[in-house]
């Protein structure tokens, strides 16, 4: 994840764990100075209490300038200078006062002080490098004027240590300030990336939200469509029921019936029943909540059935003065099929061809065996209804809007049952629209 930081976050950032560090160096000097007073009860003799006296007073002046610099957010480092020069001032008076049997102990106190500074501080190495030097001079200072002793015997007795320590610690502040930049950097992208996690957690609950909210829609709108199935499919049951009651009271008085009488009733006949088995297959497959349908597989002559389906059609294509070309096996071609699903997928191809073929064309349909394979073919050599318009209607179950009037409205309704029946029952369906004209075919395992 990527964290963008300004320099003002940096700086800020870095401030408050500068802020953080001084209150550790102040409130440490504050409990661990006065402390000290044991050093000077079993080393300064009778001047102990004065010692004592004047690291109370620093303290205080200490605890003073804390409250002055912290309420009024000023800058830190002056804070720490003023504080270590308190310091240094007082160290450098003890060490040039105190016999020189026990300066080594003092020199040793004042380099405690010093390098402890130097290891919690957090600024630029170069303040370090002038409190070493102030200290240094501070120390020479009251040397020449508090002390009698020779400056050979001041430094064999600890002035060599404070001299080692004061030079040497100035190097650590360097490399500290370094490290809390790059962990006060480090601080600040955890705390920002932890806040653009809580924004995108924050956006993921809300999506959720919205999800949840669609998918509860979504259940009552398939509440409502199951409910509109039911009472359609159930109005659509009590219909083709009448129809067929009708075409058999009909039948009682066949003997009155002309022959064309008799041949329509037995197609209205053969229709309702159809319509009947694929509306109980459908309610079937929707009580069930389940995505496959049921075949009756039957052994039939499927060229009889396309036989069928063309004569049924020949009045439709004749009504838009379209000729129906008969190229259909006489050889009898048995298959394994829903015989009333498959004739659905050759009437729903071959009229769809008539409803979008242009007045006075021809249409051809092809029935033969190829590889141990029946194939059904339709061949439209009129105007190609596009391919990309074939491939909605086969796919999509949508309506093609067409900008000509004079076209018929193309629902691929139809079209998309008749792919989705052929291949559920094991067959395939290619098709083909261009400039030589519209092109179906259906393919099925035929048995030996």
């Amino acid at each position: 994840m990527f964290v963008q930081i300004t320099k003002e976050e940096f700086s800020k950032e870095v401030l408050k764990k500068a802020w953080y560090q001084t209150n550790n160096i102040i409130w440490a000097l504050v409990f661990l100075y006065p402390l000290i007073g044991v050093v000077d009860y079993i080393c300064a003799g009778d001047v102990w209490v004065q010692f004592v006296i004047v690291r109370i007073i620093i303290v205080l002046l200490v605890l003073g300038f804390y409250t002055v610099f912290k309420s009024n957010k000023y800058n830190y480092r002056i804070l720490l200078h003023c504080v270590f020069f308190l310091v240094s001032c007082s160290s450098a008076i003890f060490c040039n006062l105190v016999p020189t049997d026990h300066l080594q102990i003092y020199c040793l106190v004042y380099s405690a002080l010093i390098l402890f500074f130097n290891i919690l501080v957090f600024w630029e190495p170069v303040h370090s490098i002038v409190q070493s030097l102030a200290a240094l001079v501070l120390l020479s200072v009251f040397f020449n004027t508090l002390n009698s002793s020779s400056a050979e015997d001041f430094i064999d007795n600890g002035g060599q240590f404070f001299f080692i320590v004061a030079s040497l610690s100035c190097l650590i502040p360097g490399a500290r300030f370094k490290v809390m930049e790059r962990e006060a950097r480090q601080q600040l992208q955890i705390e920002k990336s932890n806040e653009q996690l809580k924004l995108q957690n924050q956006d993921i609950v809300e999506k959720n939200r919205i999800i949840d909210m669609q998918y509860e829609r979504m259940l009552k709108m398939d509440e409502q469509k199951n409910s509109f199935i039911n009472i359609a499919g159930h109005d659509l049951k009590n219909l083709i029921g009448s129809i067929v009651m009708s075409t058999n009271m009909i039948k009682e008085d066949e003997d009155r019936l002309t022959a064309d009488q008799r041949e329509f009733i037995g197609y209205i006949t053969e229709s309702a029943e159809k319509m009947q088995y694929m509306l109980n297959k459908l309610m079937d497959v929707k009580e069930i909540e389940s995505p496959e349908l049921k075949f009756n597989l039957e052994i039939f002559d499927i060229n009889v059935e396309v036989r069928r389906i063309f004569r049924g059609l020949v009045e439709t294509a004749q009504m838009k003065n379209i000729a129906l070309a008969d190229n259909i096996l006489k050889l009898p071609l048995n298959v394994k099929l829903d015989k009333v699903f498959a004739g659905q997928v050759f009437q729903n191809l071959l009229s769809n061809a008539i409803k979008f073929s242009q007045t006075n064309n021809n249409i051809k349909v092809i029935t033969s065996l190829q590889r141990q394979k029946f194939v059904f073919e339709i061949i439209d050599e009129g105007i190609a209804i596009g391919q990309d318009e074939l491939d909605m209607m086969f796919n999509k179950l949508q309506t093609l809007n067409d900008a000509s009037t004079s076209k018929e409205s193309r629902l691929g309704l139809g079209l998309s049952i008749a792919k989705l029946i052929t291949r559920e029952m094991g067959g395939e369906l290619f098709y083909r629209s261009d400039d030589n004209g519209n092109y179906f075919r259906v393919e099925f395992n035929v048995i030996n």
